[in-house]
């Protein structure tokens, strides 16, 4: 099977429409992003994303995050708090993962953690593509499990084509992450500290971090 290629910031807004159907329906996706490059499906389908651990290699049991195209999807699938008010206020969209606790809407996300890992990406051709998606994605790096991310869409198309249903392309990324911080507990915990630094954060929510 020959994936679909698109160069991301060159799609007319029907075939981003088309995509986006797409992955909603079941397809899996490649694409840029404003860190890395992602691979991801619907976060409500659980066969798509079983063939995301496949192709990656990786444990089924390891955590997905959630791209969305708007606060307001956050939301609709989370137990919002003022904390991540201020926070998606200050970064988003850009490189912060949110963790927070999902309300009834959200649960069937869990997938047995404690909270929804979520992040709106500042990529405006991504953006748009998660603006014409129904749900939203779930996502994590287009790399072998515990290897290095691809940067550059050469190594994209040469190693997932034939894997992904889809493959956006965007020329050569940055290797740098997003912080990852959870709401989830007392008190915010920093998991990763990558694109944005601790103090910065603190002083968005003007209290300490662990």
């Amino acid at each position: 099977m020959k994936s679909r290629i698109y160069r991301i910031e060159q799609m007319t807004p029907q075939q981003l429409e088309q995509a986006a159907a797409l992955i909603d329906g079941g397809a899996v996706a490649v694409y840029p992003t404003d860190t890395v490059y992602g691979i991801g499906a619907c976060a409500f389908d659980e066969a798509a994303i079983q063939r995301i651990y496949q192709i990656k290699q990786r444990p089924s049991g390891a955590a997905l995050q959630i791209l969305i195209g708007t606060v307001e999807q956050a939301r609709q699938i989370t137990q919002w708090n003022d904390d991540a008010e201020k926070l998606a206020a200050a970064f988003w969209p850009g490189a912060l993962t949110i963790i927070l606790r999902p309300n009834e809407k959200g649960e069937p996300l869990r997938r047995g953690f404690e909270g929804l890992g979520l992040r709106v990406p500042a990529h405006p051709p991504l953006a748009r593509l998660l603006g014409a998606m129904k749900y939203p994605l779930a996502s994590t790096s287009a790399n072998l499990h515990s290897r290095p991310v691809f940067t550059r869409e050469e190594e994209i198309t040469e190693f997932f084509d034939g894997k992904a249903d889809i493959i956006f392309t965007g020329g050569t990324l940055g290797a740098r992450a997003s912080s990852v911080l959870d709401l989830t507990g007392p008190q915010p915990l920093l998991l990763r500290q990558e694109a944005l630094s601790r103090q910065t954060l603190e002083k968005v929510l003007v209290k300490p971090i662990k």
